[in-house]
């Protein structure tokens, strides 16, 4: 009997100590975007909950009030309604209903991730002049890229950023669709080749946190991670500094293109510069300059196409230059096909 009552403490004691080990991150996240939606999951819970515990509970008492051998209870065979049950019965899930529909509605356009910031915290505005901190994000298989276009810097599988300054990340894929997921900042925003995705977001606390891939992508997914440092103003200059001069050098076109290559399990990467038009390129879909860029192919579709000469006739004109802003678009016609062509 001893024997049994140590097993049975040892059983309670099990869920405990393996839920010990776990962190919790969704329920006390680091930034105000994650700990909003934390708190929403809390809200939906609780009041979820104040339909079910009853029902339960209600649930195990009829099965022991009347139970065949209670004989106090009272038997009722011709019993089928009772009008004050059932303004119980529908009510309350009918309040709590909309009570969740309320909260809801309005917490997911405030959190937004495709609105800019209103607030660094629950006590602190945003300065009117505060700039966010721009980061490109480039979904690869299977790795990272981020790229710093104000810091003129780009690093593969680490991501920094300044605590308590917002950040606009521009999400995008170079083949299949991913998601970008830091539990501690905010909730977890899909990646797509040739589309890009927004998450506004601020990380309030300093610290190092996880970062990963929460979309199925291919055999190198499981280590398709990262690290995201929340640092101070200072801490993130220096950190910035380091990458400068980091041993990759510049992360030219060329160099995408070889690390756009899949692998797996990458280390650490610092590139000390990068071109200005490298995102612009790798959203488009032209990171190879003899391919004409998506936004290209829709200005002519905008135009009204090509009719009936057809795109493979489409030439480059001698005054096309493809890294210049205002240089005339290439939309001359060579000839013109036939319908044995």
């Amino acid at each position: 009997m001893h024997i049994l009552k140590n097993l049975r403490r040892s059983l309670l004691l099990l869920p405990a100590i393996l839920l010990a080990g776990c962190n919790t991150v969704l329920m006390n996240p680091s930034g105000d975007i994650a700990n909003q939606q934390g708190r929403l999951i809390v809200v939906s819970t609780v009041l979820m909950l104040i339909i079910i515990i009853p029902v339960i509970a209600l649930t195990i008492f009829f099965a022991w009030r009347y139970r065949q051998s209670n004989k106090e209870a009272t038997y009722s065979p011709d019993w089928d309604h009772s009008t004050q049950l059932e303004l119980a019965i529908w009510a309350a899930p009918l309040l709590i209903i909309i009570a969740l529909g309320a909260i809801t509605w309005i917490s997911t356009h405030t959190l937004d991730p495709y609105q800019p910031l209103r607030r660094i915290d629950a006590q602190r505005a945003i300065p009117a002049d505060t700039k966010p901190l721009v980061v490109e994000v480039v979904a690869l298989d299977w790795k990272w890229l981020f790229i710093y276009p104000e810091q003129g810097i780009a690093t593969v599988n680490e991501l920094a950023a300044p605590v308590d300054r917002p950040i606009m990340f521009k999400i995008t894929a170079s083949s299949v669709m991913n998601s970008f997921f830091i539990p501690a900042l905010a909730g977890q925003i899909y990646a797509m080749p040739g589309m890009e995705t927004k998450l506004n977001a601020v990380i309030n606390k300093p610290g190092e946190f996880e970062g990963f891939s929460a979309n199925y992508s291919g055999a190198g997914f499981s280590g398709m991670r990262f690290k995201f440092h929340g640092l101070s103003h200072g801490d993130f200059d220096q950190w910035v500094a380091k990458v400068k001069t980091g041993k990759e050098g510049e992360l030219t076109r060329e160099g995408y293109q070889k690390l756009e290559v899949p692998s797996e399990r990458e280390a650490v990467r610092h590139y000390a510069s990068v071109p200005a038009d490298l995102y612009d390129a790798i959203l488009n879909r032209c990171v190879d300059r003899n391919k004409m860029c998506m936004k290209q192919m829709m200005a002519i579709d905008a135009d009204g196409g090509l009719g009936k000469p057809g795109a493979f006739n489409v030439a480059t004109m001698q005054t096309w230059q493809p890294d210049t802003l205002n240089s005339p678009k290439r939309k001359y016609v060579t000839a013109m096909c036939t319908t044995e062509e």
